[in-house]
């Protein structure tokens, strides 16, 4: 598949949120991200530039509730948009596994683009709020990458190694979670990599 042709745009509106996505996994890294969460924020910014990716996320939702709609639901959106964007899947990698440290934080993730949606995630994060107003709590990122891995049809296991300070821990998790998709989507090849012909 020629570069610049992989994109995927998604319109997602409920009670709850209104979202709109666009990603184009043939980028550099630019992004416009609005969701409500400047600590959201900070970390989709690190997903778009660390996966190389271009995209535009703007959120509205529900946050005098709290931040869980928003956070699930963009999740949702941004899967949906890359299993647009990856189309059939021709060419790619498909697999990608990277230890990833941030000071005292390590983490790991290992992913398959296999279509078939699965989370293993090992760790404990803590319950309570980081940095911004609204805050976002860590917890939350574990709900965002169910949505996220089962909207694209992703399987993935993530492991937090050690770490103590939950900004860190988050981070290194986006980060990790972006260099594995940065890998993964590379096309080095001209058909799908699967025996059975599809993914």
């Amino acid at each position: 598949m020629p570069r610049g042709t992989r994109s995927g745009t998604v319109e997602r509106s409920t009670a709850e949120t209104k979202i709109s996505v666009s990603w184009n996994l043939d980028g550099s890294g630019i992004h416009t991200i609005s969701t409500g969460l400047p600590f959201f924020d900070h970390m989709l910014t690190q997903l778009c530039k660390h996966s190389r990716t271009d995209l535009d996320v703007e959120v509205l939702g529900d946050l005098a509730v709290d931040a869980h709609h928003s956070v699930e639901d963009t999740g949702i959106a941004l899967g949906e948009a890359l299993a647009i964007a990856l189309g059939r899947k021709v060419g790619i990698r498909r697999f990608a596994s990277l230890t990833l440290p941030l000071d005292e934080a390590l983490v790991s993730i290992a992913l398959d683009l296999s279509g078939r949606a699965y989370l293993e995630f090992h760790g404990e994060l803590s319950d309570g709020t980081l940095l911004g107003s609204p805050g976002f709590d860590p917890q939350l990122t574990e709900e965002f990458l169910r949505a996220f891995v089962t909207s694209a049809g992703i399987s993935a296991h993530v492991d937090l190694v050690r770490g103590k300070n939950s900004h860190h821990i988050v981070e290194a998790i986006f980060k990790c979670l972006a260099r594995c998709l940065s890998d993964a989507i590379t096309v080095d090849g001209d058909s799908i990599p699967s025996t059975k012909g599809s993914l």
